[in-house]
């Protein structure tokens, strides 16, 4: 498990690498705005009408500096739909005081150390068979799979799989891919 964790590092250190030398990118319609790529990944998902919950969840659990930090991060970033799917009051409970410690946990899950775009993505998901884990920022993994010649998809612990309704969401300190579910570690 070591191993694999470390394998796991290293391969996203080489791809982060690899994306990071990418040209930049015009930037991309999220939530009815505009994602500048000269903005940092706190600055434009607040202007997301459809990441409130998102933004709300990160402010309560005191990670704005951090991701307005210089990274680069890649964040999957699920939508208010995809936090409403979760069992009533789900929400509501995490954001209370009492629960910021699994609420760090669950958002830092969404984090990957470095700078992952889809292309690079793609390529981890080739080179590794089919199949990739890629080591989190709270240090869970997720399973990166492809759906298909452009579409990958993001798994968490429990087998869950969150679909990229928008790739490459290019900002000054990472990149950002619109999920369509909440993850959660084990």
């Amino acid at each position: 498990m070591k191993d694999m964790f470390k394998n796991a590092l290293t391969t996203v250190a080489v791809a982060s690498a690899i994306a990071f030398a990418a040209p930049a990118q015009a930037d991309v319609m999220v939530g009815g705005r505009s994602m500048l790529p000269s903005m940092d990944i706190i600055d434009n998902a607040v202007n997301s009408a459809d990441h409130t919950t998102l933004v709300a969840a990160v402010q309560a659990a005191g990670l704005v500096e951090t991701l307005k930090g210089e990274g680069p991060f890649t964040v999957f970033a699920p939508t208010n739909a995809a936090f409403a799917e979760l069992p009533d009051g789900t929400v509501e409970t995490l954001l209370m005081d009492d629960h910021k410690d699994q609420l760090i946990g669950i958002l830092t899950y969404h984090v990957v150390p470095g700078r992952l775009d889809s292309g690079a993505l793609r390529q981890l998901v080739a080179a590794n068979g089919g199949e990739v884990e890629i080591a989190t920022v709270n240090g869970a993994t997720l399973t990166v799979t492809a759906n298909g010649p452009t579409n990958v998809v993001i798994a968490d612990q429990h087998g869950n799989a969150a679909n990229i309704s928008t790739y490459d969401v290019i900002q000054s300190n990472g990149v950002i891919h619109v999920v369509d579910q909440v993850l959660l570690p084990n």
